[in-house]
């Protein structure tokens, strides 16, 4: 098969297999006082420490979980929480709507819920919110401002954020700011501090680590509170029995993706390019969706290196895939996260395409593992299937 769906998750690196086997071979639970607790605590805090030195972080801002999920959850739900009690009148949240699920649906949870209102941010033709964009919707009222949520770079279009300005016009007016990193960490160059974010979240299985295995960076004077209760682990804002191997292998995999990154997204980016080029070739009205990718946001890419989101125009998503699939080539019509429903990508209805438009798309992302055969593969794919494509959305538009 040829792998081309590395942003839904990646192959896991021997190092860390190994690493994990090895600890899944000691015993001691990282909360107990005798010794096999102590050398489990141990392992989780050279983790942290090496994480936090990857990430531009202290230790004390490492906070373990069981992947980007949670870490959406604690910081956004966490932040929202603190603020409303410490001040009943800052209810209102900003996000793009173009956010992972994992944004959204906390979002949309609080505001159902827990009597939250959201301001939706407009993002630009790219996918990508703008700094005097936040400032417009915050000074509608800064008064009534829980938090800011936008993500470093889109899971689907690969469109960069300028993380750091948008921070910079929370903390202007005393709003913390959480960024998604999910899909930045190991393509971009992601430094916590001078980042400017209050929290940021990290997830394992993105960057050759283990699924269930994430964190989130959070400094120290975040207003947060614990959504969930226990034993007080992690500075008592997120309880539960450490998870050793996971997290060493969080360790390794972070300090891995980071040490490697920017070797990789010059090798990704060329790829990357190839396809595009390739695909072209044989599809000449085939559509580059997001940044074009000749720009630079924080000191890296404006688009995710690895990151290749293509419309074609007359196709069914769904269809192409599976055409694809058979091929031997595995990509996605989207986020893996909301695979199955059968609804148009809200990422690109949020960019303003059509529904018929954000149905004819396929994102091909590049990993570490990723080599020109693979590019070679789609090019002798792509052709034939988009035909097939298009004429079977053409036969079932005439039947209805």
């Amino acid at each position: 098969m040829t792998y081309l769906d590395h942003a839904a998750t990646t192959p896991v690196l021997p190092e860390v297999i190994a690493a994990m086997s090895q600890a899944m071979t000691l015993t001691g639970n990282a909360s107990s006082l005798h010794t096999s607790g102590r050398a489990a605590r141990r392992r989780v805090e050279e983790s942290r420490e090496r994480i936090a030195e990857a990430l531009g972080a202290r230790p004390s801002e490492v906070v373990f979980t069981s992947g980007g999920t949670e870490s959406n959850n604690l910081a956004i739900m966490g932040m929202y929480r603190a603020r409303v009690a410490a001040d009943p009148a800052r209810r209102r949240i900003l996000a793009p709507v173009i956010e992972h699920p994992a944004v959204l649906d906390v979002v949309e949870h609080l505001a159902a819920h827990e009597g939250a209102v959201v301001t939706w941010l407009e993002v630009d033709d790219f996918g990508r919110v703008h700094a005097d964009t936040l400032a417009a919707a915050i000074a509608e009222n800064p008064a009534d401002v829980a938090l800011v949520t936008v993500m470093w770079a889109n899971n689907e279009v690969g469109t960069v954020n300028p993380v750091r300005e948008l921070a910079e016009v929370a903390h202007h007016h005393g709003i913390p700011f959480h960024t998604d990193a999910v899909q930045a960490v190991g393509q971009l160059p992601v430094d916590f501090t001078r980042s400017g974010a209050d929290a940021l979240t990290v997830t394992g299985h993105k960057v050759g680590g283990p699924a269930g295995a994430g964190l989130v960076l959070l400094r120290r004077d975040a207003p947060i509170v614990p959504i969930m209760f226990g034993g007080g682990q992690e500075r008592s804002i997120r309880s539960g029995t450490p998870d050793v191997a996971g997290i060493v292998g969080l360790g390794v995999a972070v300090a891995d993706a980071v040490t490697h990154r920017a070797d990789r997204a010059v090798t990704q980016a060329a790829l990357r390019d190839e396809l595009v080029r390739a695909v072209r070739a044989q599809v000449p009205d085939v559509v580059l969706t997001g940044d074009p990718g000749a720009g630079l946001m924080d000191g890296g890419p404006s688009r995710l290196p690895g990151n290749a989101h293509l419309r074609f125009p007359g196709c069914e998503g769904d269809s192409l895939l599976m055409l694809l699939d058979a091929a031997g080539i595995e990509c996605s019509t989207g986020s893996a996260c909301t695979a199955g429903v059968a609804r148009p990508s809200h990422v690109l209805l949020g960019m303003g395409l059509s529904e018929v438009q954000a149905r004819a798309s396929l994102r091909f992302s590049f990993g570490r593992t990723s080599v020109p055969a693979d590019v070679a593969a789609v090019a002798a794919a792509i052709g034939p299937a988009v035909q097939r494509s298009r004429r079977a959305a053409l036969a079932g538009s005439r039947r209805r």
